[in-house]
């Protein structure tokens, strides 16, 4: 059964002309993709990425200069410098893009087109954390100075489960020869095939006419694209009325989520832990002895029901659980839903940061971070404090989304996350 969006109004999928990178013009495309721009562990992956390939799409992305209006401006330049050399260029006729990832047991299948854009309130595509707004106007900078979507957000809605509509059209389309084959350092292969038959698109526009979709990874991206439809005109058909989306169906293809966890850059974790002893009572503190593996079993395996934290940077690790219940009653509202307020984010952004460590939810202060190894071995480097947390189950993220409450910032990470320079969207195209 599908579930339809408050307004009455589901998805609509519309193709583009999308842009992608000429083979014969580089070295390979495994060498030109990247992970999305909030993936990149910097400075290490950053500057990996640049020395891969010098037309990797990093250089768009997160482009490196003095000021933010000199790289939003030099990413800019490079892309119509790349579009002049024939290095990317549009494909002929507009088109839905079928996109595969695989690794092992791992497939994931689903489309990539230029979405209708709609607000919270009308229900059709639910937001389930807040954002900063900082990030949102540093993507709408270089989205205004590249008039591009530069990598798809990941949005996921729940079919039947059946090989009908969209579905079919997928299982069809990956029986062609597909337009690009390619394998990434991390394992996964990626395929992408165009779908520009009229049958099959209304196909997928009458199976996607009446869902509902989550923002599985991407909240600043679609922020961003909502932010810069205000900023013009409104039209029937205007390019910026849309944004690029890889649409998934996880009755058909699961999504697996995991934490993004937290780099405090100017606390040390002698010092986070003193703080905590400081207030007798607040928080259990265990020193574990180990190997990360080991510590990230014990955090897995502490109580349900009860916040738990993995503290590192100091060569060892601490388990940190079983909060005290006035505490929390003190710093988390009691006027939110008891699934948001038992969320091992909320706690550590309302109790954890603000109330025992107070350290501002700054990017001098705090990075996100979501390989588990990178946080680690970078707060070990510089001396700071890495927050290691456990996933959130998707039924919850999904339930606190349909009732328009807002996880805190950075509480899940979805994937297989698409590969970004795989297709870009051109608006000077639409």
């Amino acid at each position: 059964m599908n579930t339809t969006g408050s307004a009455g109004k589901g998805l609509r999928l519309i193709p583009f002309r999308g842009l992608r990178y000429v083979p014969e013009r580089v070295g390979s495309l495994a060498a030109v993709t990247s992970p999305p721009y909030d993936v990149v562990v910097r400075p290490d992956g950053l500057h990996h990425l640049e020395s891969a390939d010098p037309h990797n799409i990093v250089r768009l992305i997160l482009p490196q200069a003095a000021t933010a209006a000199d790289r939003h401006r030099q990413a800019a330049e490079t892309l119509q410098r790349w579009l002049a050399e024939g290095v990317l260029a549009p494909d002929a006729e507009p088109a839905l893009y079928v996109y595969e990832q695989r690794n092992g047991d791992v497939l994931q299948r689903g489309i990539i087109g230029a979405l209708a854009l709609t607000t919270p309130a009308e229900g059709v595509v639910l937001p389930h954390e807040d954002v900063m707004p900082d990030i949102v106007e540093d993507r709408a900078a270089l989205m205004r100075e590249t008039a591009t979507n530069l990598e798809p957000l990941l949005l996921s809605y729940r079919g039947d489960g059946s090989a009908t509509g969209t579905t079919a059209v997928i299982e069809r389309t990956v029986r062609r020869k597909p337009l690009l084959s390619t394998t990434t350092e991390d394992g996964f292969s990626h395929r992408l095939w165009s779908v520009t038959e009229p049958a099959d698109l209304a196909d997928i526009e009458l199976d996607l006419a009446d869902r509902q979709a989550l923002i599985a990874d991407g909240h600043h991206r679609w922020a961003t694209y909502l932010r810069l439809r205000e900023e013009h005109p409104p039209s029937e058909a205007g390019p910026w009325d849309y944004g690029l989306v890889l649409l998934v169906d996880t009755a058909r293809y699961p999504l697996q989520v995991r934490a993004i966890h937290r780099l405090l850059h100017r606390l040390p974790v002698a010092d986070a832990l003193t703080a905590l002893r400081d207030m007798p009572g607040s928080f259990r503190v265990r020193t574990l002895d180990g190997t990360l593996p080991e510590a990230l079993e014990a955090l897995s395996g502490a109580g349900a029901g009860d916040n738990a934290f993995l503290l590192a940077g100091d060569g060892r690790f601490h388990l940190i659980d079983r909060p005290d219940p006035a505490l929390l009653a003190r710093t988390v509202p009691a006027d939110r839903p008891e699934e948001w307020r038992a969320l091992d984010a909320t706690v550590l952004h309302l109790t954890l940061l603000d109330h025992i460590w107070k350290i501002p939810d700054a990017p001098d202060h705090i990075s996100y971070i979501h390989d588990t190894e990178a946080v680690v071995e970078q707060a070990e480097r510089h001396g700071s404090t890495a927050v290691l947390l456990r996933p959130v189950r998707e039924e919850v993220v999904r339930d606190l989304a349909r009732h328009a409450v807002t996880m805190p910032r950075k509480s899940t990470s979805f994937g297989p996350k698409p590969a970004t320079g795989l297709v870009l969207r051109s608006l000077a195209e639409d």
